[in-house]
């Protein structure tokens, strides 16, 4: 109680020196509550980004892996690597639910695409001629690449392994009311508009499609989409390349493969894993399970973590900031509270020659400077409080816009909120996983960034640099000698 009492009388007779030392405590707390506040929500976006963005693992073939037993110098070197490379042991749809056995999967998707003709439907194609010693002379020349089929079948798995959706690749132009409840249940396609244009077809038409054996398979068209990758059709061409590609779901192309031993259709798996760090294991999980090892493990860690770079710079300048503040208020304490000792050397003296210990003296001193701190703490967390949020909004602001533009951008590429754009219809897939890019909003009170959290580690940070600054004054009071004090004052 007599330290208290001392320190409270104390505080009172100099209030311009406390006031000035509140004062810089009140700015290291509103600095301090504003970066703690936007690391926090900086922290929560990145964490948003990890839970939502899927760590995804895909199987690619590896050219080096497989030549690297060859010398294709030689002819009997390259007989060897074709003799490879056609037989290569592909892997089936039993084979990917087999490595999705593996521990470190979570789940998987996967894409299954095949090619048939068209029975009663033309493929989009236009003859051209160029022009005498132009492009390869006056050969004539197709307006989509010349294949063995006309038409390829892209089938999905679930909405989530829909990546030309999901990145913008395709847009629906058209969309029936309940295409997104059937789509995965039967034999329907969406179309590109290029070819419904081509071929005068609309939503709800029948298409018939056959194999080599001319077997027949009919699709109901329920959606049709746009091509917007321009830059890499061809340039001889009038039509995008996915011109004569038609879309549906896997389960309907794997049935037809089955039903058909003269139809090779290829399969492209990704699996979702939980954590990046277990990609080789996977990878030797795989190959122990029969996966041909020209095949490799890549994931999508670099396009994750892009993902998030702006939030994390936003994280960083947070964290050097903060840093900065403490340094430069914690040296500014440091020399007030010398500058005070110094100027209080004659109390001390006094104190010390009355049988005051230096223990007693020393808790004084902090006390003073402890009680003017929480004061200014608590003044300061209240003030950056009110401003933290609209100053880690305005910082995050680009961030927050660019995640709902890309969200609405994908609910579009997919045929808007429900059917056709701008129309709230149907059933629509679930972004939050569909589409790897999490709900990221302005926050709208401020216990959304100044939380408990954020108040307990500016009263650790405040009253440690207070603590810390108090070195001065502990190490003074022990070095002084009350009678020298007291001499030399005379």
């Amino acid at each position: 109680m007599f330290i208290l009492k001392n320190a409270w009388i104390s505080i009172t007779r100099n209030k311009g020196r406390n006031i000035l030392i509140g004062a810089i405590i009140l700015v290291i707390a509103c600095a301090c509550t504003i970066t703690l506040a936007i690391n926090n929500t900086a922290s929560d976006l990145i964490n948003s980004y990890s839970s939502v963005y899927d760590k995804e693992l895909t199987l690619s073939f590896n050219r080096q892996n497989m030549m690297k037993d060859f010398d294709i110098r030689g002819e009997e070197g390259r007989e060897q690597a074709k003799e490879k490379f056609e037989n290569i042991a592909t892997y089936t749809i039993d084979d990917i639910k087999s490595f999705a056995e593996v521990e470190n999967i979570k789940s998987y998707y996967y894409t299954y695409s095949l090619s048939l003709n068209g029975n009663n439907i033309d493929k989009a194609e236009i003859e051209t001629n160029t022009p005498p010693g132009g492009f390869g002379g006056d050969r004539g020349s197709k307006g989509h690449m010349n294949s063995s089929m006309d038409f390829t079948l892209t089938g999905y798995s679930s909405v989530d392994s829909m990546s030309e959706f999901i990145n913008g690749t395709y847009t629906m132009s058209e969309i029936t009311d309940n295409a997104w409840e059937v789509v995965f249940n039967g034999n329907y396609v969406f179309i590109n508009e290029e070819l419904a244009t081509y071929n005068e077809l609309s939503l709800n038409d029948k298409i018939k499609l056959e194999d080599e054996d001319e077997n027949t398979y009919e699709f109901e068209i329920i959606g049709i989409f746009k091509d917007n990758d321009t830059e890499e059709s061809s340039m001889m061409s009038m039509f995008s390349n996915s011109a004569n590609t038609l879309v549906t779901n896997a389960d309907a192309l794997v049935k037809i493969d089955e039903e058909n031993d003269s139809i090779k259709g290829s399969i492209n798996p990704t699996f979702i894993i939980d954590d990046y760090a277990n990609a080789e294991t996977i990878q030797k999980s795989f190959y122990e399970k029969g996966l041909d090892e020209t095949y490799v493990v890549e994931t999508n860690q670099q396009q994750a973590e892009a993902g998030v770079s702006s939030v994390k710079n936003v994280k960083s300048f947070a964290t050097t900031f903060l840093i900065i503040t403490l340094l430069i208020g914690g040296i500014v304490l440091f020399i007030l509270n010398m500058i005070n000792i110094r100027e209080r050397k004659y109390e001390i003296g006094v104190f010390r020659t009355i049988g005051i210990s230096k223990l007693k003296l020393t808790m004084q001193f902090v006390s003073e400077l402890l009680l003017v701190a929480l004061v200014a703490l608590i003044i300061g967390a209240g003030v950056g409080a009110t401003i933290s949020k609209p100053v880690s909004n305005t910082l995050l602001k680009s961030e927050i816009e660019n995640s709902s533009e890309s969200r609405e951008q994908m609910q579009n590429n997919f045929g808007g909120p429900g059917g056709n754009p701008g129309e709230d219809r149907g059933k629509m897939p679930d972004f939050n996983k569909a589409s790897g890019i999490p709900s990221i909003q302005a926050y709208d009170s401020i216990d959304a960034v100044v939380d408990i959290t954020v108040i307990s580690e500016l009263l650790v940070i405040g009253l440690s640099l207070v603590l810390v600054s108090s070195i001065a004054s502990m190490i003074s009071i022990q070095r002084f000698s009350p009678l020298t004090i007291l001499k030399e004052r005379s």
